[in-house]
């Protein structure tokens, strides 16, 4: 497999400019010529494997870091906004690094317009009576505005996650929790109620839904402390991100609780240790520290603490129609933000084997390898008659952590064609042979023969032909 070059001059930039450097001192320190570096700086040429020691033998920089960083999920997001159907090529790729690189603002201001764009053609696309009533918002769905905004921050932040661990000094968050509402003047109580929670702020009572398990309750006792106690964190967490609405400011909070409520629930060190220790076993972790299994596997890919990382992990969460409702990788693996994933993934087999974990050793079309798990995880309405929420969660890492994974145990890793096929969406995947494809891809011509038909109704071309 070719070694991909390395381009990281915003990230290079960056580092200087923390240390308080000249570019002339800084190339004096990595062992090259000021031109050099200029070029590098400039993503003119890659990040050179000497700069690369240099940077962590003289700084002692953690070289990870430039490798996985916001540039490729900008390209990967920006290759398939860009296969639309309303753009008539694709820019080479060339192009979308240099963009996402030294101009990523603009990247993601391109980001938001197309998203603005294909929410209003959506709403076009199924016209109905209420059109003539109502404007159409142009805007970026302030969903969509906060899950990219975690998704951008790598789903990890130091202040909310250091603050969690300190509320688990004790050993147990969940008493210490207890305790300090309980000195702020809020009564706990439980009931049988179909709401998980419910905080009155006038009669500051907390009330816990008794049909909800010990996981759910702990963790929703978490959530509502994070929204008193930690409020002023919250807020300049929020201050910082600048969110373009009042509605979408709101629906970060929540995320942000959500936040702090996993990361108090699995204090990072501790979690990290035990994760280490039990070689990453969903239900291990999940009974040492009373929370479900789909807690644990968002909890393993927040942890990319500077000096503290542990197996970068991605993560993702999807519904029975395929539409992903949960998405963050820290690794080079991304996903589609428009449409479902790609159905050659094992994250859709699980809903047909509920209970158990599928594993699957995967290739994307960038030739980078993956140990795949997935699992359901359906959510029970506590009663009779109460709706079940179906969803399938995946969990994966690249194929050289396997050793560090209890789930690759027996998995033949070293043998290529133990790799299925994988992409992202059909439009940027250029796979030439998939009979699960639904559309051709945009950059490739077709060859359509009328009096043949193989399991594509056209054949795609070659790239050069």
């Amino acid at each position: 497999m070719a070694q991909q070059k390395l381009y990281a001059g915003a990230k290079l930039r960056e580092i200087r400019t923390r240390l308080s450097l000249t570019q002339k001192a800084f190339a004096e320190k990595l062992g090259v010529s000021l031109p050099y570096l200029n070029q590098m700086e400039r993503n003119n040429r890659p990040v050179s494997t000497g700069v690369v020691l240099a940077l962590a033998q003289e700084f002692g920089f953690d070289v990870a870091e430039l490798s996985t960083g916001d540039t490729e999920r900008l390209v990967s997001d920006m290759r398939e906004a860009l296969a639309d159907q309303a753009f008539s090529s694709m820019p080479p790729l060339a192009d979308l690094r240099l963009a996402a690189s030294n101009a990523p603002a603009l990247a993601r201001a391109f980001l938001e317009l197309h998203q603005a764009y294909r929410q209003t053609y959506e709403r076009l696309a199924s016209l109905d009576s209420a059109l003539g009533r109502a404007s159409v918002d142009r805007t970026i769905s302030p969903w969509e505005e906060v899950r990219d905004f975690f998704h951008y921050c790598d789903n990890y932040l130091d202040a909310l996650d250091r603050a969690a661990e300190r509320l688990d000094a004790g050993g147990d968050a969940e008493a210490a929790a207890v305790a300090q509402l309980e000195a702020r003047g809020v009564t706990l109580r439980m009931a049988e109620e179909t709401a998980l929670r419910h905080y009155d702020p006038e009669r500051r009572v907390l009330t816990l839904s008794s049909r909800s398990n010990a996981a759910t309750r702990r963790f929703q006792l978490l959530h509502q402390f994070a929204l008193i106690a930690q409020a002023p964190l919250l807020d300049a967490t929020l201050d910082l991100a600048r969110f373009q609405t009042e509605e979408a400011r709101d629906i970060a909070r929540i995320g942000l609780a959500n936040y702090f409520a996993g990361a108090a629930q699995m204090p990072y060190l501790r979690f990290l240790t035990a994760a280490r220790h039990t070689r990453h076993d969903l239900e291990r972790l999940a009974e040492r520290f009373g929370a479900s299994i789909e807690q644990v596997a968002h909890r393993l890919s927040t942890l990319q603490r500077p000096g503290a990382k542990g197996v970068p992990f991605f993560f993702v969460r999807v519904d029975q129609a395929g539409t992903i409702t949960k998405r963050h990788s820290a690794t080079r693996m991304q996903f589609a933000r428009f449409g479902g994933a790609c159905p050659l993934w094992n994250v859709h087999r699980a809903f047909e084997t509920p209970g158990q974990f599928l594993r699957q050793l995967a290739e994307t079309p960038d030739g980078e390898r993956y140990v795949s798990l997935a699992r359901d995880v359906s959510k029970p309405g506590g009663a009779w008659g109460a709706p079940v929420r179906r969803y399938a969660i995946a969990l994966g890492c690249q194929v050289a952590h396997a050793p560090d994974l209890v789930y690759a145990d027996g998995l033949d890793v070293g043998r290529p064609a133990a790799f299925e096929p994988i992409g992202i969406s059909c439009r940027i995947c250029e796979r030439l042979d998939c009979h699960q494809r639904s559309v051709p891809p945009l950059e490739r011509r077709l060859s359509i023969n009328p009096d043949r038909r193989e399991i594509l109704p056209y054949r795609i071309s070659v790239l050069g032909d």
